[in-house]
């Protein structure tokens, strides 16, 4: 494998060429735009935009463009709760029942199944009921309670911890048990635990449409078949059961850089999150697909253990991954698109791999 010394930043000449890469692929994809980060060795490397924040092409994308990071809150959160397993508030394989009164499932469901998704609990993503509501009144969300009762009447697809399916309603289940442990709100915990310890300016969990007015452009044809539309304007954060995160690129990359580089967990415990309790089989980009904690991994990947999550939902197309060994060096990738296409954040993110596999940049 080539083995690159890597400047502090990375090269103008450099830069362009991925520009054009990326250009490209929004042009296939009549995408307005993305934002990207690059973190080489733990530093920030790179820290750049391509395109635009509107659909008529008139306003660039700013390189600090926010956006919904959708189900990388997921790894986050799993962070936000390994966090209280290390601190001793929680532990991996302890039934959670006893924090969740208001909420009981026929079988005991641990910390680990919630985190890996081995818990049982039903999904809402792909329900005609979930799918129906949420284009009827995109302003007015579900609330936890309706979120808890849709689980209740769908019941345990599985016994739990013998089976793997992805499961939003377990990760708004463990959001519940967070905050019972420590009383803090999510945005409070995460604000404690990972947004204030990272200095983070830009990243935040909203409540309210009104709280993301700053959104840049997000679009969708998903509440009008056929025609675009930007949803930021009504498309309420509360329909995602488990929270979301909003964010920057810089400040995305920056958040899975630390989890990798040791400034959020305990190692022993980070290991855990990098341990695959499910195979999910090939994959075209990670090689052999498996789900730790909170994570995605390519295992087997010639970088590695490959770890990071995806986001997509109404708006946006995200990802975030570490590389450890990417021609020597660790590297952590964001890429944020602002409209809704299966994998393509994913697939910006191995447009930039296969760019810097190519370049020797000289210190």
């Amino acid at each position: 494998m080539l083995q690159i010394e890597w400047h502090s930043t990375v090269n103008q000449d450099f830069q362009e060429q991925l520009k054009l890469i990326i250009g490209h692929s929004l042009y296939e994809s009549e995408t307005p735009g993305a934002a990207f980060a690059v973190h080489i060795n733990g530093q920030p490397s790179l820290e750049t935009s391509v395109g635009y924040q509107d659909i008529k092409r008139e306003v660039l994308l700013p390189n600090d463009a926010k956006f919904y990071i959708y189900s990388i809150t997921k790894s986050i959160i799993a962070t936000a709760a390994l966090s209280l397993v290390n601190q001793g508030q929680l532990e991996l394989d302890v039934p959670v029942q006893p924090y969740l009164p208001n909420f009981s499932v026929d079988t005991s469901v641990t910390l680990r199944q919630l985190l890996s998704h081995t818990s049982g609990l039903v999904d809402y993503g792909e329900t005609s009921t979930y799918g129906d509501a949420v284009k009827a009144t995109p302003s007015f969300p579900w609330s936890v309670e309706a979120f808890l009762d849709f689980a209740k009447t769908q019941g345990l697809r599985f016994t739990p911890g013998k089976g793997w399916a992805y499961s939003n309603i377990g990760y708004l289940v463990l959001r519940c048990v967070l905050e019972a442990v420590t009383g803090l709100s999510i945005q409070q915990l995460l604000q404690k635990v990972i947004f204030k310890p990272l200095s983070l300016q830009e990243t935040f969990v909203p409540n309210t449409l009104y709280d993301v007015r700053e959104l840049t452009p997000g679009y969708s044809d998903f509440f009008s078949e056929n025609q675009l539309q930007d949803v930021t304007r009504f498309y309420h954060p509360g329909w995602v059961a488990h929270s979301v995160i909003v964010s920057t690129a810089p400040e995305l990359a920056l958040m899975m850089d630390a989890l990798f580089t040791g400034k959020l967990l305990n190692p022993l415990v980070f290991e855990q999150m990098l341990c695959p309790v499910h195979i999910l089989g090939k994959h075209p980009l990670l090689n052999l697909l498996g789900y730790g904690m909170g994570l995605f991994l390519g295992i087997d990947s010639p970088y590695g253990t490959v770890g990071g999550h995806v986001g997509e939902g109404p708006g946006y197309s995200v990802a975030a991954f570490h590389f450890p060994n990417l021609a020597g060096s660790r590297v952590t990738l964001a890429a944020l698109a602002n409209r809704e296409r299966h994998d393509f954040g994913l697939q910006l993110v191995f447009k930039m791999v296969r760019k810097l596999m190519k370049i020797q940049i000289k210190s």
